[in-house]
């Protein structure tokens, strides 16, 4: 089956981007600079990578001006080559075509709402009194819980589940194997033994985020679990109950947020960063992959824990040596205090 093709001036066109050279250049597809052939359309984003543009057989590329200048190949020159790549490899991956209506195979408790438009797939099932707008995918193998609610457009690939009380925003796109709205990690001590906290909230998911495979969000014990507006999170992931995270923040793979931190808008958390609980983080804050956050960051800024890697022996050396810093650390203390004592 041939995809979709398009002129590299309908691109321009319809991006609002600079063409420069054969505008009838015709694109079915993208690629890499260095992977490009005829009818791709390749980017150049990175300075690293510029010295493949000339070798490149990219039938186009995106790029900034200055790199445009003395190319003698077709290009689009963008403000952000990346950004403009990103909304034009849209184009040659179109969503497969809604498919209206309910599987054989589906079950769906009588007193559970799906829109006519909405497409429920094989073996889904959906719970009681939960509702399903229109334009809605329900993967192969999805479970949807009592009481959720699933917003415009969005889309559960598969095998996904919705627990209990969880409400979905307009263009939501869950990847498989993710949960949302199970238990929180809740647990009281009493007389030695632990007792289960229940959780009543739910978790309330904003419009145009996406949720990675294998991901977990867990349901508040009181008030609700919160995802702003066009929050991303990576595959496995863990957010604990009761978390709240601002509009457009992304968090990269592995990443753990513990019960009822606070999250800005506009963050970014690198892949296995560990946010411990009842934390606030204000907005625009960047914490580097592998960090361990231990309290409450007031500035926007970046923010890194961590040892990088290093050979085993230099590693094993310096760990010696972690166990006298705070010997050496009081021996200078002290002779610092020495010569202020003796004017005195």
């Amino acid at each position: 089956m041939t995809g979709p093709s398009y002129s590299v001036a309908e691109i321009a066109k319809r991006f609002g981007l600079e063409l420069r050279g054969d505008g009838d250049t015709v694109i079915s597809s993208v690629a890499t600079l260095a992977r490009a052939g005829a009818g791709q359309l390749a980017f150049l984003a990175n300075p690293r990578y510029r010295s493949q543009l000339a070798e490149s057989a990219a039938s186009a590329v995106v790029m900034r001006a200055d790199d445009a200048q003395g190319h003698s190949g077709t290009a689009l020159v963008a403000a952000d080559p990346y950004v403009a790549f990103a909304k034009v490899a849209a184009l040659f991956d179109p969503p497969p075509p809604l498919q209206p209506g309910i599987h054989a195979s589906a079950v769906v408790d009588p007193s559970a709402r799906i829109d006519p438009q909405a497409q429920v797939g094989p073996f889904a099932s959906i719970g009681a009194r939960s509702r399903i707008a229109a334009g809605v995918v329900v993967g192969p193998g999805c479970v949807i819980g009592e009481d959720c609610e699933i917003g415009e457009g969005s889309v559960l690939v598969a095998r996904v589940t919705l627990v209990r009380r969880v409400r979905l925003g307009k263009r939501v796109l869950i990847h498989p194997g993710a949960v949302l709205g199970a238990d929180g990690f809740g647990l009281a001590m009493d007389a030695g033994r632990w007792i289960k906290v229940p959780q009543q909230g739910g978790v309330v998911v904003g419009d145009d985020c996406e949720i990675g495979a294998n991901t977990t969000i867990d349901r508040g014990a009181i008030e609700d679990t919160v995802l702003g507006e066009d929050v991303r999170l990576d595959n496995q992931i863990q957010i604990g109950h009761n978390v709240r995270i601002g509009a457009h923040t992304a968090m990269a793979g592995c990443a753990a947020v513990a019960g009822s931190a606070t999250i800005g808008s506009h963050c970014l958390v690198g892949g296995a960063a560990g946010i411990l609980g009842h934390l606030e983080i204000c907005d625009r804050v960047m914490i580097t992959a592998m960090s361990l956050v231990t309290h409450s960051i007031r500035e926007p800024g970046e923010y890194s824990s961590g040892i990088p890697l290093m050979p085993n022996r230099e590693w094993r050396r310096n760990a010696a040596r972690f166990r006298q810093l705070d010997t050496l650390a009081r021996r200078v203390n002290a002779r610092e205090k020495t010569p202020r004592d003796k004017e005195d």
